[in-house]
């Protein structure tokens, strides 16, 4: 169980990726006062938190509804996960911050939670981890990570002056391989059911 709870964590955090949505919300709130911070960190993270509570419980039924199995969905979301994996490997943006900066602070929360940290990649990762893992161990592996989320996100002011934007950059790059692996994996065992392969 503990091997399982920290290979989701780990999961969680590479596909959540906090260090890409930190960069965007210390540009975006940088003339903010410090209490309009704090509202926008509590709700970006109430934003995230929500809409994965929303999949965790309901991911499953809403294959179901659409007449999905998890080894079709997982394919799918291996494809958006290499995307992303991709994207983020090669450097580029996932949103632009100058689009960002205009918005309000309540935008920029909702942003921030969605699709920043809580995206597709999230959504298919959580629904893929419930079929494999359960709901508990899933449960558990997503509130480590948004409470670590929140940790970042509170001391922005600190983590600014250790990390300049090169070795978010490298981390991001780094990151980005874990995920382009994590959506190859995910394609290879959905075929490799569906075809009947052991």
């Amino acid at each position: 169980m503990i091997t399982d709870l920290v290979q989701l964590v780990i999961l969680f955090l590479v596909i959540f990726d906090p260090l890409a949505s930190l960069a965007v919300f210390l540009a975006a709130s940088a003339k903010m006062k410090e209490t309009e911070r704090l509202k926008t960190v509590l709700y970006a993270v109430l934003v995230a938190s929500a809409l994965s509570a929303v999949v965790l419980v309901f991911g499953k039924s809403m294959l179901d509804l659409f007449s999905t199995t998890i080894d079709e969905f997982r394919i799918a979301g291996g494809v958006i996960l290499s995307i992303l994996g991709v994207r983020m490997a090669m450097g580029y943006p996932l949103m632009h911050i100058d689009t960002v900066k205009a918005s309000s602070a309540r935008a920029i929360a909702a942003l921030i939670g969605t699709p920043l940290l809580t995206g597709p990649a999230a959504i298919t990762a959580i629904i893929v981890s419930t079929s494999d893992y359960g709901k508990i161990i899933t449960g558990i592996a997503l509130l480590i990570v948004l409470a670590l989320t929140t940790i970042l996100f509170l001391t922005a002011g600190r983590t600014q002056k250790l990390l300049s934007p090169t070795p978010i950059q490298v981390i991001s790059t780094v990151l980005g391989m874990v995920t382009l692996a994590w959506g190859v994996r995910f394609i290879t065992i959905g075929l490799r059911a569906i075809m009947g392969l052991s």
